[in-house]
């Protein structure tokens, strides 16, 4: 195979099909996506728990804080628009002893600083959005949370990208190396294209220092896992409820979310994980699980916020202790 394009998107996850629909949008053609799976969405962009956030988590100068907010509208519009599943079912967040009560005003001004919808509310209205969680004098409610349908979505994209004649979606096909700065080496053969747009997932750094540029940054996996709730004890959760976050680092703690098919999943734990894609306990390991070993040493003795999530998640493996935070 030896192909030309005018743009090259490297990824068929959520963001190689949406930046994909961006430029159709802008009135661009000849557009190539690869694809190293046999469908889309295979990684995380699959495997993800579907609650799309309203904007509440995020430091003020951040980009995730502009940006969450409107990613919120502009995903809602589109599954209203295409009659995808969405339920609008918001978010608690709840304050486990008085320590936390800071942590709902801080997260509470980070909302409403970048436009979100929240509310303070005491113990008895948070029995009645969610009647069986508890909290410490306060909690907050976010009315704007949903649960979508990830893989759904994603199909819909495709059907989208397709039927304009303007994408080529090409499965199977892994990147290799790079042939120039116009070509790349993949497991089909060669593709030239003008520009190449990186959406490649856990190995977008791979692939950006292929290229010669971000070279400082450096993937560390992390892989959550999740429980579920008995069906039988399904109906006990409405929607989601969070604990109050340690801000210091990217997670969201042990949590309770309500999927589009009324599952409820208790999770998920955030440890450290030695391949790009260990999903299970010995999937995808290599040589590059002792770099990433390393790596994760050099993190737990030179960055306090790093060794104290080491040191608390890696026990969530255990049930007792996933019990102990819901």
């Amino acid at each position: 195979m030896r192909i030309n394009c005018k743009f090259l998107i490297v990824g068929a996850g959520i963001m190689g099909l949406t930046i994909a629909r961006e430029l159709i949008h802008r009135g661009y053609s000849d557009i190539i996506i690869i694809e190293k799976e046999k469908n889309v969405g295979k990684h995380a962009s699959g495997r993800s728990s579907g609650v799309l956030h309203a904007g509440i988590y995020y430091s003020t100068d951040s980009l995730k804080a502009k940006f969450c907010l409107e990613g919120n509208n502009l995903m809602t519009q589109y599954c209203i628009e295409n009659g995808l599943e969405i339920i609008n079912c918001g978010k608690v967040i709840v304050a486990t002893n008085e320590n936390e009560i800071d942590g709902i005003y801080e997260l509470e001004k980070r909302a409403r600083s970048s436009g979100a919808k929240v509310e303070i509310i005491n113990e008895a209205q948070l029995a009645i959005i969610e009647s069986k969680a508890k909290t410490t004098k306060i909690a907050l409610y976010s009315p704007n949370t949903s649960v979508v349908n990830s893989r759904q979505i994603m199909s819909c994209l495709v059907q989208e990208l397709l039927s304009s004649n303007k994408v080529k979606i090409i499965y199977n096909c892994r990147f290799k190396r790079t042939a120039s700065d116009s070509e790349i080496y993949t497991s089909l053969g060669k593709i030239k294209f003008d520009f190449l747009i990186n959406a490649a997932g856990a190995f977008a750094d791979k692939l950006a220092h292929s290229f010669g540029v971000a070279g400082n940054v450096v993937l560390l996996p992390f892989k959550g896992t999740y429980l579920k709730l008995s069906k039988n004890k399904s109906n006990i959760v409405n929607g989601n409820i969070y604990p109050v976050p340690d801000l210091r680092n990217p997670f969201l703690g042990i949590h309770l979310t309500k999927s589009i098919n009324g599952t409820v999943y208790i999770g998920p734990t955030a440890i450290p994980a030695f391949g790009r894609e260990n999903y299970g306990l010995l999937d995808d390991l290599s040589f590059e699980s002792l770099e990433f070993a390393v790596y994760n040493a050099k993190m737990f003795v030179t960055n306090d916020s790093y060794k104290s999530a080491a040191v608390s998640e890696p026990k969530k493996y255990f049930k007792r202790f996933v019990f102990e935070e819901v």
